[in-house]
């Protein structure tokens, strides 16, 4: 569905003067800010080990086809890079990315002042000390692993739409597809 309702285009590939119908994958849509903030129309979910759009859409809306929404609503357009790893894609990832997995990654700093839960990113051992040469007792060595699991929790953490609203969504997403635009 996704793709049925993107606009044709002409395009010459081969620039010989014989340009062929295709699909205008360029063409884009979004969420508004303001759809996307409002909280009566999604709600959170930590992606399962394993989990694919594809399955969660069967879950929630009980059409495969409909992942396409989950991934337009989460900004996700790489799903290679931008949805959770299962857990061999991920040890693979870790061991092709780095030669010492549990290498320094960085340090983190508890800010101190505003919110202190706020964590500092600090990658050189040179800026653990301060002018003075007292070290920073209270960083937290951040390895390569833990890292990398820290950015899969982020990817976990995703927003669903509503299934009362899949059908408002997905006409909507039809009539801006359907749009002219200069």
């Amino acid at each position: 569905m996704y793709f049925n309702v993107m606009p044709k285009i002409q395009y010459d590939s081969m620039h010989i003067g014989e340009p062929k119908i295709v699909t205008n994958l360029l063409r884009r849509v979004a969420v508004r800010a303001k759809i996307r903030t409002n909280t009566l129309l999604f709600d959170t979910y930590n992606v399962k080990e394993g989990e694919t759009p594809e399955i969660i859409a069967h879950k929630l809306y009980g059409n495969t086809e409909l992942h396409w929404i989950i991934l337009l609503v989460n900004d996700v357009t790489d799903r290679y890079h931008q949805w959770p790893l299962n857990f061999s894609q991920f040890n693979q990832h870790i061991a092709d990315k780095y030669d010492n997995i549990d290498g320094v990654h960085h340090y983190e700093l508890a800010q101190s002042s505003g919110d202190t839960t706020t964590k500092i990113e600090v990658y050189s051992n040179s800026a653990l000390y301060s002018g003075d040469g007292d070290s920073y007792s209270n960083a937290t060595l951040i390895t390569n692993r833990e890292y990398e699991e820290q950015q899969q929790e982020i990817k976990r953490q995703i927003r669903l739409l509503d299934p009362r609203y899949v059908e408002d969504f997905t006409e909507e997403y039809i009539t801006l597809m359907n749009e002219t635009s200069i």
